[in-house]
């Protein structure tokens, strides 16, 4: 009797020669879906997210955790022909093979495309670079920072007035990722129809100019690069849009407060709540474009209603009235938040090293993916293991490569 898989990626086997944030935070993902997730990393160190973010500089940072998670780790010495050739015999085993290095580094160690194809034909070979291959820039190196300043996200980030803001979140790296997961998953299927793999690749710049799109339609109408504008849209300006102040005023109690401009329903309501009715119909107000005009005025009437609630209050009373408002919750909230804790976005690990931590898992939910979040791996932890799994080698055999230090 054939067994069910048990999730998504059930049987699916990705060899992970990525590092830092963008490869493994794509990684990552598949191996919440289920696939075995094998993290190539070298015997001295290993990925340097373990250590470079550390904050004692030993111990694995938990930079590395968050990115790691359910994964599995096997040094490899890439620099020995040993180590080299442990590479390729494992990528001859796998379905999927992910790589982030700089440019042109994977095909100086002898992993490029070209060398995999060989031991694998039906290989899904997945790249992620700031510049893509054939840009003016391929040559050049590029972290998240650097794909958001290239791929346009600053330049509309910021105060109107001001320069352009590097964004609290890691969009190129992350964002750039989770593109490419998504890649490999319709490789995956392809694959199933075809019997063949290919080669995926995308760029944090690229990648970038695609989480843009909002900002490029207003581009397509004006003919000119869309600025910067604060909390509201590049594409225009409506009131209230924006955030206000809450009590009891520390650095985080803001709510922010949009009403639709594509009709009045949401601003007669928002005046109903604060107390001026009298306002509701009223020519001067009933537009997006009028409404914008009289700002000051609208933040006016509203700042004394937001300023004596909580931000939660705030939210709950805007919200209960229909009106789209969201508190302006910061990290350590919403990690002590339970309701997130109930539904399993944050899940409980086990750390060998750290102990019990609480970590953000995969935060889609699948009836038929019933993975749970496992801790990620210390340095070379699975390597008696995977080389015997993949690739059948005997204690012995693993042993002899430890003492050319292949591993």
């Amino acid at each position: 009797m054939t067994e069910i898989p048990t999730s998504a990626l059930a049987g699916v086997k990705v060899l992970d020669l990525s590092q830092f944030e963008a490869g493994p935070a794509c990684t990552e993902v598949l191996a919440w879906l289920g696939a075995e997730v094998v993290k190539l990393e070298n015997p001295n160190g290993g990925d340097q997210l373990r250590r470079t973010a550390s904050d004692d500089g030993v111990t694995d940072s938990p930079f590395f955790i968050l990115y790691n998670a359910n994964k599995q780790s096997v040094t490899c010495n890439l620099k020995s022909p040993e180590g080299l050739q442990l590479a390729k015999d494992l990528a001859s085993k796998a379905d999927v093979v992910v790589e982030n290095f700089g440019p042109g580094v994977i095909e100086r160690l002898g992993l490029g495309y070209d060398e995999i194809l060989k031991v694998n034909p039906s290989i899904i070979y997945a790249q992620l670079k700031g510049f893509a291959e054939g840009s003016p820039y391929d040559d050049f190196l590029a972290f998240d920072m650097i794909g958001q300043a290239t791929g346009g996200i600053m330049s509309i980030t910021g105060e109107t007035d001001g320069k352009p803001i590097k964004p609290g979140p890691n969009l190129a790296d992350t964002g750039t990722g989770m593109l490419l997961a998504i890649g490999i998953l319709g490789a995956l299927f392809q694959k199933q129809a075809t019997g063949k793999g290919q080669r995926i690749s995308v760029a944090m710049q690229d990648a970038m100019m695609h989480y843009a799109r909002f900002g490029f339609s207003d581009l397509l109408v004006t003919g000119k690069a869309p600025g910067r504008a604060a909390e509201g849209f590049v594409t225009g300006g409506n009131a209230p849009m924006g955030v206000y102040p809450c009590a009891p005023g520390g650095p985080n109690d803001y709510v922010y407060i949009f009403v639709n401009r594509s009709n009045n329903r949401q601003w007669h309501r928002l005046l109903e709540l604060i107390g001026r009715p009298d306002l509701v119909g009223d020519d001067r107000y009933d537009a997006a474009p009028q409404r914008f005009e009289r700002k000051i005025e609208i933040e006016e009437m509203l700042v004394p209603w937001t300023s004596q609630r909580t931000k939660v209050q705030a939210m709950e009373e805007m919200g209960r009235a229909g009106i789209p408002v969201g508190a302006v919750f910061d990290l350590k909230e919403l990690s002590e938040e339970p309701d997130f804790e109930e539904r399993g976005v944050f899940q409980w690990i086990d750390h060998p090293v750290r102990g019990r931590m609480k970590l953000l898992g995969w935060p889609v939910k699948m009836s038929g993916n019933p993975v749970t979040l496992e801790s990620a791996p210390l340095l070379g932890e699975h390597t008696e293991t995977v080389l015997g799994d993949w690739l059948g080698l005997s204690p012995d055999a693993v042993k002899a490569l430890r003492d050319k230090d292949a591993v």
